[in-house]
């Protein structure tokens, strides 16, 4: 749970929370027997057993492909298939050695895939916090419009702290679900900066939806890091 200061079209400010968007439908998996199932994490392999590790013990491709047909140097049977609960993303060095130093480095590339350039990875610091406002900015756009033209990779719910907080975004959720339209939201003055949630994370583009349901009200932030556009030279196929 996140505070963050919010305008409405009327320039007042509010402290509101920002939560992740939570399913309340519980949903059970079944395999064809109808018995429970469920997805988990097992482990491949060990990291001293994977092709390169085993192309620095016996040399060359072909001797790992003739080793993989005597022997089994591959497989650590007191290892392999064991179930993972919790785990954490770490480097490692071109020995496979646990790195503590790394420089990160960020691919831009072109809309056919192709490299265009590579820079270090910048660590943005979040814009978000409850002293920095995201106002208000009145530019709208249509709920079909949106949908496609913008892919949405993820979104957070508004939600009140308090009764004065409440009919803040309830008034909110009225305006937005009256204009049947998404607000573009952002950070800075102007409101046309990416919003960042955390520091070093994706800068998102904002679009704000509201709706209501009697005295009930849903604020929700759709966020969005990717355009799409037309191909260039598209050809139109005809009949």
């Amino acid at each position: 749970m996140t505070e963050i200061s919010l305008s409405n079209s009327s320039g007042r400010d509010a402290v509101v929370n920002m939560d992740s968007v939570l399913s309340q439908l519980r949903i059970r998996w079944l395999d064809a027997n109808g018995r429970n199932a469920e997805s988990v994490r097992t482990v491949k392999s060990p990291i001293n057993r994977d092709f390169e590790a085993l192309l620095d013990r016996f040399g060359d491709a072909a001797a790992v492909g003739q080793q993989l047909i005597d022997d089994d140097p591959e497989i650590d049977l007191e290892v392999v298939g064991i179930q993972l609960q919790k785990s954490s993303r770490v480097f490692v060095d071109t020995k496979r050695n646990l790195a503590h130093r790394i420089s990160q480095t960020e691919v831009v590339r072109n809309p056919d895939g192709s490299e265009r350039e590579r820079r270090p990875r910048a660590m943005p610091a979040p814009n978000i916090a409850a002293d920095t406002p995201l106002r208000w900015s009145g530019k709208m756009i249509a709920k079909e419009e949106a949908v496609r033209k913008f892919v949405f990779s993820t979104k957070v719910q508004l939600n009140h702290i308090n009764g004065l907080t409440y009919d803040f975004l309830f008034g909110m959720a009225q305006e937005l679900e009256r204009a049947n339209s998404l607000m573009i939201l952002g950070a800075g003055p102007k409101s046309n900066q990416p919003l960042i949630l955390r520091r070093g994370g994706t800068p998102y583009r904002g679009f704000l939806e509201g709706r209501t349901e009697g005295e009930r009200y849903c604020l929700i932030l759709h966020l969005s890091n990717l355009e799409l556009k037309p191909p260039a030279n598209q050809e139109v196929a005809r009949d």
